[in-house]
């Protein structure tokens, strides 16, 4: 059974496009509500080569039935070729604040 609520976990490369993903999802109801978190640094693999940046780690709370139209919309949107996405069910949490969660992703 899928958990009805999750975290979803993507960075961006800078603040106007962390702050521009969080307000459009927020607004469209995908997300209930997403932090950011700035200046992160990221050391990945890209096309062979290692990179070292300085990205903007956005966490948001939806409801877990609006991860593909959220997933679509983050891509629209995201400046990056294979924009990290990623969901993480929520097993447990206080009722009243997953609730409010599932009243505002839809």
């Amino acid at each position: 059974m899928m958990a009805e609520v999750s975290v979803v976990l993507v960075t961006a490369g800078g603040e106007e496009q962390a702050s521009l993903l969080a307000v459009k999802l927020v607004e469209e109801e995908l997300a209930a509500c997403v932090n950011i978190i700035p200046r992160i640094r990221s050391v990945y693999r890209w096309k062979n080569e290692v990179c070292d940046e300085e990205e903007f780690l956005l966490v948001m709370k939806i409801r877990s039935s609006v991860f593909s139209k959220l997933q679509a919309r983050i891509r629209d949107l995201h400046t990056y070729e294979v924009p990290e996405i990623v969901r993480i069910p929520i097993a447990e949490g206080v009722p009243d604040y997953l609730d409010w969660v599932r009243d505002n992703s839809r």
